[in-house]
């Protein structure tokens, strides 16, 4: 059974915006590069977090989807190049934004702040993590297959799109929801070599329309109708690092 990379995505802050990129280097035992490197803290994470958080914090730290589904709405990142410098972002109901992370984390926080619940606790600053935000506290990559995509959005009747799932890699070539059958096993992609950990369970924030930010249904519970579960995807640890890229064949 074999597959090839469609989209490799990563999002610079997390929960905040998202980009494609044609090509990145996986390094063993690290997320992808550039994934949810910043992230914002809230009044509620600020207690956990210190003056510079130097360990991982759990995702009820930060603003997320889950809590705001505005924020599914917002797209961009750094661009193709590397991940650093200014980052633009856009939303369809504010200004585009353009800042600097280093420097300028205030400019996001209220340019956030419209989207952001009144009964949450509030958006306090962004914070770079020291290896990546992502909600597993383990250096995982997740991958997701678009057959398992389309199968799921012929079931529920309309497309969903790549967006709100927040993956890293995305494959084309698997029958429908192979991946499932994974866990344990070890993928070769490109110059990469990475093993199946677990498979990725859904919260509410997929159940934002990515181009409105507005709720479309409850997907985690149309998962479960559908597949027993609310799983939708795989995590998968790098072990061997290499060079990966658009159209790479994935072997098992």
């Amino acid at each position: 059974m074999t597959a090839r990379i469609a989209r490799i995505r990563r999002h610079p802050i997390k929960a905040i915006g998202g980009e494609d990129l044609s090509t990145t280097r996986l390094e063993a035992a690290r997320r992808l590069a550039g994934d949810r490197i910043w992230a914002l803290l809230t009044e509620a994470g600020e207690r956990h977090a210190g003056v510079e958080p130097s360990r991982w914090l759990p995702k009820s730290c930060f603003l997320r989807g889950a809590a705001s589904s505005g924020l599914q709405a917002v797209r961009g990142g750094w661009g193709a190049g590397a991940p650093s410098g200014p980052i633009a972002l856009r939303h369809p109901e504010l200004p585009d934004l353009t800042f600097d992370p280093a420097t300028e984390g205030a400019r996001l926080v209220e340019w956030l702040r419209p989207l952001w619940p009144a009964d949450k606790p509030a958006p306090t600053r962004l914070v770079r993590g020291p290896t990546g935000w992502t909600d597993e506290a383990q250096p995982w990559v997740s991958i997701l297959s678009l057959s398992s995509l389309r199968d799921l959005e012929t079931r529920l009747g309309r497309p969903l799109g790549v967006a709100r799932w927040r993956a890293n890699l995305w494959l084309d070539g698997w029958k429908p929801h192979a991946e499932r059958d994974l866990i344990g096993q070890v993928l070769t992609i490109g110059g990469a070599e990475l093993r199946v950990t677990q498979a990725i369970g859904r919260c509410a924030a997929t159940s934002a329309d990515t181009e409105t930010g507005l709720i479309d249904g409850d997907m985690p519970t149309r998962l479960a109708a559908e597949y027993g579960d609310q799983n939708f995807g795989i995590y998968a640890e790098v072990v061997q690092g290499g060079t990966i890229a658009l159209g790479d064949e994935v072997r098992i």
